[in-house]
């Protein structure tokens, strides 16, 4: 079962069926938002020792939504965000989606 507020949740399932009959489900792709669609919540200036779940927690609540912070970047891996101090990282406004 996948979370709610994962970043997956939304995603559609597909299901390949092999030659001797099994099948096997799985998510579809996800791909990254265009980063000017997605409303800014604020800017966040990294400092030595950041993580990055040590930013969505403090800037979202909760470290797992750390991929959101990501999304607003552009970045495919989260933790390229944090490798050098004084970076200025977007975060865009959470989305629900129903």
């Amino acid at each position: 079962m996948i979370e709610p507020n994962s970043r997956y949740y939304h995603l559609q399932t597909a299901t390949h069926r092999f030659a001797d009959g099994r099948q096997a489900t799985y998510l579809l792709r996800r791909f990254l938002p265009r980063t000017d669609t997605l409303p800014l919540l604020t800017e966040v200036t990294v400092t030595d020792g950041d993580r990055i779940d040590m930013i969505a927690t403090r800037v979202l609540g909760d470290p797992e939504q750390f991929w959101r912070i990501a999304d607003a970047n552009g970045v495919l891996n989260p933790f390229d965000l944090t490798r050098q101090p004084g970076a200025v990282l977007k975060v865009a406004v959470p989305q629900v989606e129903i």
